[in-house]
């Protein structure tokens, strides 16, 4: 069929776009591409579904079906001998990339991740988590008892977040702190990239020990693992002493009000007189403004009971741990700094 008769997405009628939003195939056929590392044997050159095939232990013509699939999205590129080729955004599904996806796409296609999506209406109408409802227990609690999930779950985050870290480091003047705590930190992706940036403070990584368990090597990589403590606690019970900046990078988005005023609280408790308290989230504009934080917050209801929130929102949550909101500091990113003190 030539191309004059395939319809542009613009033509397409509401009804069909709508069906298009709200089809489970292109999230499946995402995460089936990033589980299987298809980009990785594609990275050497266009091949083939014949080629390769064999070494993935996959059905060829099956395999060709989803390479066309992925061609058709813009992810491949079909050329001569039905051999395909990474385009730019394929690239993104490499691993070991700085703006690798695969990961993030692997970790949210998961099935502890799809079951809880199952009981989005259950959340709608209770205001609890579909993570809870289907297995029995909080996020962190199943991630903390799954370590393979827990270290694939800080890999996502890291993808998820790409270029946010560089974009964090360059907004603030991290260079006038001494000593920068990191509090729930997880694997220190963050922390090292400010200290990377700024040749002066010192930092304290904070978090659980299985979650600080991949953080050596992260520090290692950006050239800062002598310039971090790494010490493990819970943020419910306690915050190290000593920092004169504290930095919360989505953390308070994963928690109730209540919880989010006891981590608050612990941090209050740490600071000094003169300290900083840094909140990196995705502050949601109001109105119609499209921002992806609006869909992260349908994520936070169904999967830790947490929120995402308006600039307002923050600074009421702040007044009433004993903090006020001075500044909201844009990034070069979809995330923004609120920048606290104490009172």
């Amino acid at each position: 069929m030539s191309s004059e008769h395939q319809p542009s997405p613009q033509s397409l009628s509401h009804r069909v776009r709508l069906i298009q939003m709200g089809s489970f195939v292109v999230p499946q056929v995402l995460y089936v591409a990033a589980e299987l590392g298809l980009a990785d044997e594609l990275q050497s050159g266009p091949k083939s579904a014949a080629e390769l095939a064999g070494p993935m232990k996959l059905h060829s013509p099956s395999l060709h079906r989803l390479m066309r699939t992925l061609a058709s999205l813009g992810i491949l590129a079909e050329r001569e001998a039905e051999r395909f080729e990474l385009t730019p955004l394929g690239e993104a599904l490499k691993s070991g990339t700085s703006n690798s996806a695969r990961s993030t796409l692997r970790a949210f296609g998961s099935l502890h991740f799809r079951r809880a999506w199952d009981h989005f209406k259950y959340s709608l109408q209770t205001g609890k988590t579909g993570m809870e409802k289907q297995w029995g227990v909080p996020l962190f609690d199943y991630l903390a008892q799954h370590p393979e999930d827990a270290s694939l779950f800080s890999e996502a985050m890291v993808g998820f977040h790409g270029d946010e870290q560089p974009a964090v480091a360059r907004a603030c003047n991290f260079s006038m702190f001494k000593n920068i705590v990191d509090v729930g930190g997880a694997t220190g992706n963050l922390l090292a990239t400010i200290l990377a940036h700024h040749a002066g403070p010192r930092g304290v990584l904070f978090d659980l020990p299985h979650v600080v368990r991949d953080a050596p090597a992260i520090l290692r990589a950006h050239g800062v693992d002598e310039r971090v403590t790494i010490q493990t606690g819970d943020f419910f019970e306690t915050v190290p002493a000593g920092g004169d900046a504290y930095l919360l990078s989505h953390v308070i988005h994963d928690w109730t009000e209540e919880q989010c005023l006891t981590i608050l609280g612990h941090c209050r408790k740490a600071i000094g007189p003169d300290g900083r308290l840094f909140i990196i989230e995705m502050v949601l504009p109001s109105g119609n403004v499209p921002h992806p934080g609006k869909l992260m917050d349908m994520g936070m209801l169904v999967m830790t009971g947490g929120q995402e929130r308006t600039e307002t929102e923050y600074g009421d949550l702040l007044d009433r741990a004993n903090f006020r909101l001075v500044k909201v500091a844009a990034t070069e990113s979809p995330a923004s700094i609120l920048e606290a003190v104490p009172v």
